[in-house]
């Protein structure tokens, strides 16, 4: 069986278009434009990078890969919450997307402090603590990845596996 295939679309009128293409071949997509076409390729791609680098199946692209739609990955659909990994993610996400947005760059020490208050708000308690060498991986995965993304000309796709080859996560 084929892994997913993920998709983002540069579109030439400044859109983003991401599709999944799942194993059994069905495929979901949604399209961005204008401010959103600018924030999530590059958010989008954040979560790429922590759920490849961290291993998780059970966030935004694995649920996507699972049979989830794009819309129900907001836990606001038909499935109802999202499962614990996902909210994690989403809090590492947002902050990576806060720091990105500052300037500034957060510790493990600070982003685990961070990931803890955020939890605690779900009731829930954060399911790994992030060590510097986690967030490096991360980070470098991630410049690689807008990297691509920056250099891609209109009308081309960005195309990644979820869940990655082992060699494309390590790098």
């Amino acid at each position: 069986m084929e892994l997913p295939e993920f998709e983002l679309v540069k579109q030439r009128d400044g859109s983003v278009v991401l599709r999944a293409t799942r194993s059994d071949g069905s495929i979901v997509w949604q399209k961005q434009e204008r401010a959103r076409a600018a924030f999530f390729p590059l958010h989008d791609l954040t979560h790429y990078a922590v759920e490849s680098v961290l291993r998780i199946g059970d966030a935004f692209f694995g649920l996507i890969a699972a049979g989830w739609s794009i819309e129900d990955t907001e836990g606001k659909g038909a499935r109802g919450s999202l499962p614990l990994n996902a909210l994690f993610v989403e809090a590492v996400v947002g902050a990576l997307d806060t720091e990105r947005a500052s300037g500034a760059r957060w510790t493990a020490v600070e982003f685990n402090h961070s990931m803890a208050t955020h939890m605690a708000r779900t009731g829930r308690a954060a399911p790994l603590q992030l060590t510097d060498e986690d967030l490096s991986r991360i980070r470098k995965r991630r410049a690689e990845l807008f990297a691509t993304w920056e250099a891609l000309p209109a009308g081309q796709s960005l195309r990644m596996r979820f869940p990655p080859e082992d060699s494309e996560s390590d790098r």
